[in-house]
């Protein structure tokens, strides 16, 4: 990966049920990541064995859920998912943004990047 990411360089990866993404940069340690949302489209509840994430909202809003507890988040906002944490997200509105970041870096979001 460049010193410098420039978005139009870069296309969003499809990743299906109204949502995509592309890697704005990493490092081994650090990893961020531009999600876009259709109204509704849902980020499933899940949990990181290794990874901590920060999901900062840049477009729309979301309900976010972090460790059962829910929260409305706007431009600005964000919440915060150590790893083991059960988090998900779902739009509430057309071309919400997310800037997820992961340390360590997502190793299967570049493989997979790697092989497209």
């Amino acid at each position: 990966m460049s010193t410098f990411f420039q978005s139009q360089e870069h296309e969003w990866e499809d990743l299906g049920s109204g949502i995509k993404r592309k890697i704005v940069g990493h490092t081994d340690n650090l990893m961020a990541v531009h999600l876009c949302f259709d109204k509704n489209a849902v980020g499933h509840p899940h949990a990181h064995d290794i990874h901590d994430q920060i999901g900062y909202v840049v477009e729309g809003s979301f309900e976010a859920e972090v460790n059962g507890v829910k929260q409305i988040l706007k431009k600005g906002d964000a919440y915060i998912a150590q790893k083991h944490f059960v988090h998900g997200a779902v739009a509430l509105e057309n071309n919400s943004i997310l800037l997820d970041m992961f340390s360590p870096a997502r190793e299967d979001f570049l493989n997979k990047t790697l092989t497209l």
